[in-house]
């Protein structure tokens, strides 16, 4: 090649031939953009996203908002369509550029056109980009009081996503609330896009004693197997409600799965997103990279869960909220409209 465009080129021309949306080239700064998501801190509105290929077009579609997050006050949900970011439209964009246009310096603003998943109606937004700063675990302690009992305490953790943190911010949640006298535990994944696929495996062994976490397969069959060993476990015999939503995918499908076929948990909520394929990521010489589609996973049932997702054990009521002190609230005051007993998970 004569040039580093040329070079560039033609690697974008022989990844086209793989017809793999999730198999993708970046140029050294879209490769820092993948780096510093995977790291936990980004400028821009706080949304993850995909493309969704199954209509006549592949549109950009919101898979989860980052909670408080600019995207997300301003009522973007997953299922939304992004049809243009700043007036262009983002059906012929590689799903990295479009994270690139939809990041930026702090303070600018991106326009964004959204067509809504439920009514159909098209909205421009203008929102304003901020340093979003991942933090993916936080956790409250629930206490409800009982007549003539110590009060039931129940330990609430939302994990938003598998960033190089989430392990080690999930084992310090489960102490902190076990020395709080937790009794049982509630993990929210809703939202959750997924990230590093370690993160999800190490969590998984946190949970349980033993079993399968995930199958590893490809063309030839299964080529790997991550089990639970009993090494790492922080709580593995407290009752457990997973929470899961249209939002919640990848990595977080292969936890809900894991903890789900193991019977190690009760699945609460909604069908989830369904991306089942898994990419490794490889950096170039000259700081370019690749992320390529090397397998899928099935869960311990041997569910290929790629564009099908999770099926809950039962749903969540419609009104529960995303903010972890509302959600406490909701279980603890029986006259609020949203209360859940913890009957309703456990």
């Amino acid at each position: 090649m004569n040039n580093r465009e040329q070079t560039y080129s033609a690697i974008r021309k022989m990844v086209m031939t793989l017809e793999d949306p999730f198999t993708r080239f970046f140029e050294p700064e879209q490769f820092n953009v993948v780096r510093s998501g995977k790291k936990g801190d980004v400028t821009g509105v706080g949304l993850e996203v995909g493309f969704d290929a199954s209509g006549a077009n592949a549109n950009l579609v919101v898979i989860a908002p980052v909670i408080g997050g600019p995207a997300d006050r301003a009522g973007i949900v997953p299922g939304d369509i992004i049809s243009e970011i700043d007036g262009i439209q983002t059906a012929g964009l590689g799903l990295y550029e479009a994270a690139q246009r939809l990041q930026g310096p702090e303070n600018s603003d991106v326009k964004l056109t959204v067509v809504k998943k439920q009514s159909g109606i098209t909205n421009s937004l203008v929102l304003v980009r901020e340093r979003i700063r991942i933090n993916p675990v936080s956790w409250r302690l629930c206490e409800i009081e009982q007549e003539g009992k110590d009060p039931a305490r129940i330990g609430y953790i939302r994990l938003s996503t598998f960033n190089e943190n989430a392990s080690r911010s999930i084992k310090a949640a489960v102490k902190s609330l076990k020395d709080s006298g937790a009794k049982s535990f509630i993990l929210d994944m809703r939202n959750n896009g997924g990230g590093l696929f370690p993160a999800g495996i190490q969590i998984a062994r946190m949970w349980l004693e033993k079993g399968t976490i995930v199958y590893i397969t490809d063309a030839l069959g299964v080529r790997d197997i991550y089990e639970a060993d009993g090494t790492g476990t922080i709580s593995t015999e407290e009752p457990l409600a997973v929470l899961v939503n249209k939002g919640t995918a990848s990595a977080s499908e292969i936890l809900a799965g894991a903890l789900k076929d193991n019977k190690r948990a009760t699945i609460l909520g909604e069908r989830t997103f369904g991306k089942g394929k898994i990419q490794s990521v490889f950096e170039l010489s000259d700081g370019s990279g690749m992320a390529v589609t090397i397998a899928r996973y099935e869960t311990p049932a041997h569910i290929d869960i790629d564009k099908v997702g999770i099926t809950p054990d039962r749903p969540l009521p419609s009104l529960a909220p995303l903010d972890e002190d509302e959600f406490c609230r909701c279980i603890i005051d029986s006259s609020l409209p949203c209360h859940m007993p913890p009957s309703t998970f456990f």
